[in-house]
């Protein structure tokens, strides 16, 4: 099993004015790039929109029967389990060279995370999730009242120095 740590939502230490957004990009650009760790499924992880994202996996040859995607403990797990094929065991093989290992993936996910769905197509399987900001995370607009000093306010002169 192997873990990838990553999370949708920043951890904020270092500015109260952060740009969520910009944060989470930085975030997913730090991931373990374009190599895949050994023994597991390469992967992608795309924004579709402000706070839409995707993890598409490549899983060809695998079925749906045989995948799994759940959340867990904060965690998106998704797992892969080849059913062997029965008339296949018994096939002569002079060389077998096609994959097919079981795999576990998993990612630290915030509890803001929701998981929409998940699709398999042409040996991809892309799970589609959504941040939720909580109301009282979202910035808010703080306005700045006037204080006239014509209305009621007094102004002090300072005398002269003799």
């Amino acid at each position: 099993m192997i873990t990838h740590p990553f999370s949708l939502i920043p951890s904020f230490s270092d500015s109260l004015l952060s740009d969520r957004f910009n944060q989470i990009d930085r975030l997913f650009s730090r991931l373990t790039g374009d190599e895949p760790v050994a023994g597991s499924p390469s992967y992608d992880i795309v924004k579709k929109g402000d706070n839409q994202y995707a993890i598409t996996v490549s899983v060809p040859g695998y079925r749906e029967s045989e995948l799994n995607v759940s959340t867990r403990n904060g965690q998106l797990v998704i797992e892969g389990r080849h059913e062997e094929d029965k008339k296949t065991e018994k096939d002569n093989w002079v060389h077998r060279g096609i994959s097919r290992s079981n795999f576990s993936l998993q990612f630290s996910v915030n509890r803001g995370t929701k998981v929409n769905g998940a699709k398999l197509a042409n040996g991809l399987l892309e799970i589609s999730l959504e941040q939720e900001i909580p109301e009282e995370e979202k910035p808010k607009k703080i306005t700045i009242e006037r204080a006239d000093v014509q209305s009621g306010g007094r102004v002090i002169e300072q005398a002269k120095a003799e």
